[in-house]
């Protein structure tokens, strides 16, 4: 299996702009820019599609997984932080909140450390520091 996107930049970095678009379409003509991705500006940058990426996948083989441990979650939410720092990207921080009837704290905490070593994409992060908070609650907001 392959995907792609494809990135269109026209000018300086700091005065120029960018579109991205995705085979999919979910992205179609995003916008990017310098101050979408250093600043506070409209659009898009690289390291919330990183976040996009790690969240989705990780949630995905998370709930494979307790799957095949037998639960059945009711509700997976992670929110994924991307560290930029100097110019490098030095970390992913994924925050999940779950929803799952009858799992016991420590099969939870070990199913989501073993999802969070195994997706795809945080094998593809690995020169990443990549953390995990996950907490398992009665309810989700």
């Amino acid at each position: 299996m392959k995907r792609s996107s494809t990135a269109v930049w026209s000018g300086t970095l700091k005065e120029g702009k960018g579109s991205l678009m995705s085979e999919s379409k979910a992205l179609e003509n995003m916008q990017y820019s310098y101050n979408s991705r250093f600043e506070n500006g409209t659009g898009t940058n690289p390291e919330e599609l990183m976040a996009a990426a790690h969240a989705g996948c990780f949630t995905m083989q998370l709930s494979a997984d307790l799957t095949k441990a037998g639960f059945t979650p009711e509700v997976l939410e992670t929110k994924c932080e991307i560290s930029l720092e100097n110019g490098t990207i030095t970390k992913s921080n994924l925050t999940l909140n779950a929803k799952v009837p009858e799992i016991q704290e420590n099969q939870f905490q070990e199913i989501a450390k073993g999802a969070k070593q195994n997706c795809p994409v945080s094998k593809a992060y690995s020169n990443l520091e990549i953390t995990l908070d996950a907490n398992l609650e009665n309810h989700i907001k």
